[in-house]
């Protein structure tokens, strides 16, 4: 699930939101916007049973997929569009 909250000026804060156990193990959500570095963007477990990252955007179209442990990668279906290139968001 993907949350956006337009921000002061032209920055939208998107959330990645994921449940805390599918799939096991840590998750990332690497794109175009961190250099598709695993990592930087770690989804934290949360108290409500999910686990999630914010990252700031500009406006334009950003790629992104979750990277799990073992190379497991997913697509986000509450992008605005998926395809075999991954998942996109249009900010």
């Amino acid at each position: 699930m993907i949350k956006r909250n337009k921000l002061f000026g032209n920055q939208t804060r998107v959330t990645f939101c994921l449940p805390r156990d599918v799939p096991p193990g840590p998750v990332s959500v690497v794109g175009s916007f961190n250099g598709w570095q695993p990592g930087r963007h770690e989804l934290v477990a949360r108290r409500d049973g999910t686990r999630t990252v914010t990252v700031k955007l500009p406006p334009g179209e950003h790629r992104f997929r979750y990277l799990g442990s073992g190379g497991v990668w997913l697509d986000d279906e509450s992008a605005d569009q998926v395809d075999d290139a991954g998942s996109l968001l249009r900010l």
